[in-house]
């Protein structure tokens, strides 16, 4: 009885492992070249992080602590208040999300090392009918500023989720970026923040097969930070269910198995794909 007991176990546990493995396959990339920190790698100490919502600095946690750790100087732009969202779970009144969000966003991103940080007012799920030169020039005016050697931000085809808002603040920074470039000045860098891309396929339908077959190849890839992604969405409270609805699984699982960030990145000088 006990010797069936202790192989039943046992087989529970080689089947956990199987599927364990499996899921880890769906979010790695063999195209990316692994390293301690993006920023240490291309030699950046001015990091300035381009966004559409709060909570989109969750997808470049790894990257923020590590260049943090490193010594750089951190900066974050996030265009929207987020006051459209779906709330999961229910925090707030809906007319007063907003508030709440700007506040997660602010605190989130002191607790990443962020720092000086920047939450506009610009309409959640409206990005795209802003006239694309006003968001240009202060995107421009923010770079200026802040003066990064690295810029992240969002893939322009894509977003990374395939999120209007995304996009169209992909295309902000980098028109803001072609602008400076042309004139001698701006960033050295680049990164684009990726999901794995088998992960979209398998995961992700119709949304994540667009994702995929619309964003460049990794270059880098980055240890998660799953400490601080985990803190991050209890710090983001109206969104913190939100992970463990969209992958099915809890959050602390998630981050066991998708335990690296992905980015393509491209160098702006010699306008090559940094390897």
């Amino acid at each position: 009885m006990y010797g069936m007991l202790g192989l039943l176990a046992g087989l529970a546990v080689l089947a956990a492992a199987a599927v364990f493995l499996r899921y880890r396959h769906f979010f790695d990339d063999p195209a990316a070249r692994h390293v301690r920190s993006v920023a240490g790698d291309v030699g950046a100490t001015r990091v300035l992080a381009v966004f559409a919502h709060p909570d989109d600095e969750q997808l470049i946690g790894g990257l923020l602590t590590s260049a943090k750790a490193g010594g750089a100087y951190l900066a974050m732009v996030t265009a929207t208040k987020g006051e459209a969202g779906t709330q999961s779970p229910v925090v707030c009144r809906q007319s007063e999300l907003g508030i709440i969000r700007k506040a997660e966003a602010l605190k989130n991103g002191f607790a990443l090392g962020i720092d000086d940080q920047e939450v506009w007012d610009y309409p959640d799920g409206g990005v795209p009918d802003v006239p694309l030169e006003e968001l240009v020039d202060r995107v421009e005016a923010s770079i200026r500023t802040y003066r990064p050697d690295l810029v992240v931000a969002f893939w322009p085809a894509s977003g990374a989720t395939g999120h209007k808002d995304h996009m169209r603040m992909g295309l902000v920074a980098e028109k803001a970026i072609e602008r400076m470039r042309a004139g001698g000045e701006g960033p050295r860098f680049v990164a684009y923040p990726l999901i794995p891309a088998r992960s979209l396929l398998r995961l992700g339908r119709r949304t994540g097969k667009f994702v995929a077959e619309n964003q460049p190849l990794p270059t880098h890839s980055t240890p998660t930070d799953i400490a601080a992604k985990r803190r991050g969405w209890r710090i983001h409270a109206a969104q913190a269910n939100y992970v463990a609805k969209a992958y099915k699984m809890p959050t602390w699982l998630l981050y066991l198995i998708w335990n690296k960030e992905f980015y393509a990145v491209r160098n702006l000088e010699s306008g090559q794909w940094k390897d």
